[in-house]
C-alpha cells in the first residue's frame, strides 16, 4: 500500500472537470484506489465520490493505493494535483 498527501492548488477546488479528470486516470489502474479528506474516505474512480468531498483550493488529500500497480497510480494523481489540472 502507498500513500501520498497532495494539497488541491487549483483556485476552484475538485469542481466536476478535475474529479472527471481522476476518475478516469484511476481508472487506468487495477490497483483499488482511495481519496481521504478530513476522514473521508471515497472510491477515486467515482466522479460522485470525489464531488462529495466538497474539496476546495488548500484542501489536503490523501492518496492511496492497493494493488499491483499502486506506484504509478500514486504518481499519476498527485501530478493532476501538481499541475492544478491544466487549468491555469
Amino acid at each position: 500500500m502507498i500513500r501520498r498527501d497532495v494539497i488541491v492548488k487549483n483556485e476552484q477546488g475538485l469542481h466536476a472537470r478535475p474529479c472527471r479528470i481522476i476518475s478516469q486516470v484511476a481508472m487506468n489502474f487495477q490497483s483499488e484506489i482511495k481519496l481521504i479528506k478530513d476522514g473521508y474516505e471515497v472510491n477515486a474512480k467515482s466522479i460522485m465520490g470525489i464531488l462529495s468531498m466538497a474539496a476546495s483550493k488548500g484542501s489536503v488529500i490523501t492518496i492511496i493505493a492497493n494493488g499491483s500497480d499502486e506506484r504509478e497510480a500514486v504518481e499519476e494523481i498527485a501530478n493532476l494535483f501538481e499541475t492544478k489540472f491544466d487549468e491555469e
